[in-house]
């Protein structure tokens, strides 16, 4: 219970220390690290061949490593370029970018579901424009001027 309880705050300790982030704004990376310091923890908590001190500082390096990357794409905006992707338009005015849809492996149907889920659309001709967000969501925006009949 002790080892359980030592992980416990080391993990409280540093996600308050590393800032809040909504799930909603997780990103693939953010996922992938949050099952490596699972793994770094449940070893710690298992104790097979991995002390608490190496899973604290194991876990520790990953966020530290995490927050540095996080302040150097807030200060050089080359470096966010080169590890972050950028918004890709999927849709414009209606008609559905077919080399876009190919490269990241949609269909027209993915666009509609979420155009139905966010606004309420139906139509592909109804949206101005649908964006594959960094995060994995699609944005879409809507024309203007009411419902398109």
């Amino acid at each position: 219970m002790l080892r359980a309880l030592v992980i416990y705050l080391i993990l409280m300790l540093l996600f308050r220390m590393t800032g809040k982030r909504s799930m909603a704004q997780v990103t693939t990376f953010d996922f992938v690290l949050l099952l490596l310091v699972g793994e770094a923890t449940q070893q710690a908590l298992l104790g097979e061949d991995f002390s608490i001190v190496n899973a604290a500082l194991v876990i520790a390096t990953l966020f530290g490593l995490d927050r540095a990357s996080d302040f150097l794409g807030w200060r050089l905006p080359f470096f966010n370029r080169v590890t972050e992707s950028v918004p890709l338009v999927l849709v414009h005015d209606g008609r559905a970018l077919d080399n876009a849809l190919a490269k990241e492996h949609l269909s027209e149907d993915d666009i509609l579901g979420a155009a139905r889920q966010s606004q309420g659309l139906e139509r592909m001709d109804q949206i101005k424009w649908a964006v594959l967000e960094p995060s994995g969501a699609i944005s879409i925006v809507p024309k203007s001027g009411g419902p398109v009949t």
